[in-house]
């Protein structure tokens, strides 16, 4: 299982080091521009499965390509 923690900096140095000390447990830190890219991405899947359910309108890729 992969779980990903948001912690106050002034809190995480001490829980990385009692989850190092877990045989079972691996750490990784990653960057805070790859934080925003995954929160990014885990919107727009979760907007993608709106629009599936009727619940958001979606706009066309020409409009969208248009816009760039």
């Amino acid at each position: 299982m992969k779980v990903l923690l948001d912690i106050k900096d002034n809190k995480a140095a001490h829980l990385l080091e009692v989850l190092k000390g877990l045989s079972y447990v691996k750490t990784k830190l990653i960057t805070p521009e790859k934080a925003l890219l995954m929160e990014e991405i885990k919107e727009a899947i979760d907007n993608l499965k709106l629009v599936r359910k009727g619940k958001l309108k979606a706009r066309p890729a020409k409009e969208l390509l248009d816009e760039l």
